[in-house]
């Protein structure tokens, strides 16, 4: 503990005291008029401070000590104004580190967090049900099909496929009703990526149909 509580003025504004330097400090004040007086001025200091960079702050610290103590042996601490800034300026500057390191760790985490997860964002979605058909003369057909809340959605590639001409994907349900899931016209190449959608839902789907501009089957996929 502290025997001359008027050097407790410093760390009493900064809000350092312990519990029994507090109590002998503020039973001091109540009898020191020149700690009241000097309180009054310093105890603005520290939001003052936090608006001025720390180098400002720190050259603040000539500020001259205020009078002796009236009727004592003991003086004002001449240096208390001084060490009371130089006291806020490596606070402050402590603070701006631990601040500075957690934002980093924050940073990296974010990082680390984003590397794992970005190739699990970016991932297609996975299909439900996935066909395909081939034949002899090269033809391949490949369709993926999702399940949606309106019908199916349906992803068809294919390759070696009639190059002139309308291509048109027909779904038929289980009860032998068809709806036309999409069209397009025929690639130079045989080649193909397009998507399609019907309204029919895939459990209830029995079949897919691949048919050429004279409605007749190109390919034919049995959905069991």
């Amino acid at each position: 503990m502290n025997t001359n509580p008027h050097h407790l003025l410093g760390a009493y504004v900064l809000g350092g005291l312990d519990a029994a330097d507090l109590t002998l400090f503020e039973a001091h004040l109540q009898d020191c008029a020149a700690c009241r007086k000097e309180l009054a001025v310093l105890e603005k200091v520290p939001m003052l401070l936090d608006s001025l960079p720390v180098p400002d702050a720190v050259a603040l610290s000539g500020i001259p000590g205020s009078s002796a103590v009236p009727g004592g042996s003991e003086g004002t601490d001449a240096n208390a104004p001084a060490r009371l800034f130089s006291e806020l300026a490596r606070r402050r500057r402590t603070i701006r580190r631990r601040w500075a390191a957690l934002a980093g760790a924050v940073a990296a985490a974010c990082l680390a967090v984003g590397l794992a997860v970005g190739p699990l964002l970016v991932r297609p979605p996975q299909p439900d049900a996935t066909y395909s058909v081939a034949s002899g003369g090269g033809l391949q057909v490949n369709i993926d099909m999702a399940r949606k809340t309106w019908g199916t959605e349906l992803a068809v590639s294919g390759s070696s496929l009639p190059a002139e001409g309308t291509l048109s994907l027909w779904v038929r349900d289980r009860a032998g009703t068809e709806d036309r899931a999409c069209a397009w016209t025929a690639t130079p190449s045989g080649k193909v990526k397009v998507t399609g959608a019907t309204p029919i839902q895939l459990g209830s789907i029995s079949s897919v149909e691949l048919r050429d501009g004279a409605q007749r089957a190109v390919a034919v996929i049995t959905v069991p």
